[in-house]
């Protein structure tokens, strides 16, 4: 103690006093803060540097309001489209636009239509989507074809626009060519094999008929090499595909005529020169084979066969002998 009862200090500068601190038991503790502080730092300085100053993040003002209405229009488009509203909704929409647009003065005042012979004026116009309503403004050219040519009867199609309000549409139809049977049913085709529509008009009945998978696309070419045949064509009630390979003539009369795969022509000129020296398509038979280039197959009906066989049966029984003298 000094004179003025103070305690005695040991004389060491700072150095040596940190010095002995870091000696102290809790020295360890304290250097991990000041390390775990300076990690902290490090990241809050790089974290400003690539995002600003975070301290200063706020919402904008209405963010709140904002997204409840977010959350509002969401459940009503979900809604919507869930019920089937959808529809709906999106023909009101475009019935909006286009009466706006009719006012503006793009009302279609005029429709001129070429081409069409089967299908009518108003099937025309219903099949483009084109109505009372509709705006030459908002009409869709390339759409209004593309439903057109949706038509199984329509095979080109044409739409111009001509404002303010002319509309003009040309059509190429396709004809009806041909009755096509498969699996029992029957339908009507074009000439490029489209079925058309299903077979239930009876202006269609004297159409040529055509049987088989894979008939319809190539009756276009086998008919129009019966025509060369009109011994053979005028008879024919119907041409039957086999396996996608070959062709049967079925006759009115009920003769089928079996054709080869290869050069059905020469088979054809074969059958018509035997009907010409022996009148076969006249005679009690069930079907020609000509399938083999070197011989024809004849088949009798079940009534010819049977009467053949009775013939042969007559022949064959023993011949009574004369009585005695």
């Amino acid at each position: 103690m000094d004179g003025r009862r103070r305690l005695a200090e040991p004389v060491t500068d700072g150095a040596h006093a940190r010095a002995a601190a870091g000696t102290a038991p809790g020295s360890r503790r304290m250097r991990a803060r000041s390390s775990f502080g300076f990690g902290r730092n490090r990241l809050a300085r790089t974290l400003r540097r690539w995002l600003g100053p975070i301290d200063t993040w706020h919402l904008p003002r209405g963010a709140g309001i904002a997204a409840a209405l977010a959350f509002i229009l969401a459940s009503v488009a979900y809604g919507t489209v869930r019920g089937g509203h959808l529809p709906a909704i999106v023909s009101e929409l475009r019935d909006f636009r286009d009466a706006v647009a009719n006012a503006a003065g793009f009302r279609i005042e005029s429709v001129a239509l070429a081409g069409q012979r089967r299908l009518t004026r108003d099937e025309i116009l219903a099949t483009a989507g084109i109505s009372g309503r509709s705006s030459l403004l908002f009409l869709d050219a390339a759409e209004a074809r593309a439903q057109l040519k949706a038509n199984p009867w329509i095979a080109e199609a044409t739409v111009l626009k001509l404002y303010p309000g002319r509309l003009h549409i040309a059509v190429t139809e396709r004809d009806a060519f041909a009755l096509w049977q498969r699996n029992g049913k029957v339908e009507v085709i074009a000439e490029d094999g489209t079925v058309v529509e299903s077979y239930v008009d009876q202006r269609f009945a004297k159409l040529p008929l055509v049987v088989g998978v894979g008939a319809e696309t190539r009756a276009k070419e086998f008919l129009a090499l019966l025509d060369q045949y009109p011994l053979i064509r005028d008879r024919l009630h119907a041409a039957v595909l086999v396996a996608e390979r070959r062709w049967n003539v079925l006759l009115k009369n009920g003769i089928d005529v079996r054709l080869p795969e290869a050069d059905a022509a020469q088979a054809l000129d074969t059958l018509v020169k035997l009907d010409r020296d022996n009148k076969i398509l006249s005679r009690d038979i069930a079907a020609i084979d000509l399938r083999l280039p070197d011989r024809v197959t004849v088949r009798l009906s079940v009534e010819a066969a049977a009467a053949r066989q009775d013939a042969l049966n007559k022949d064959k029984k023993p011949k009574k002998k004369g009585g005695a003298a």
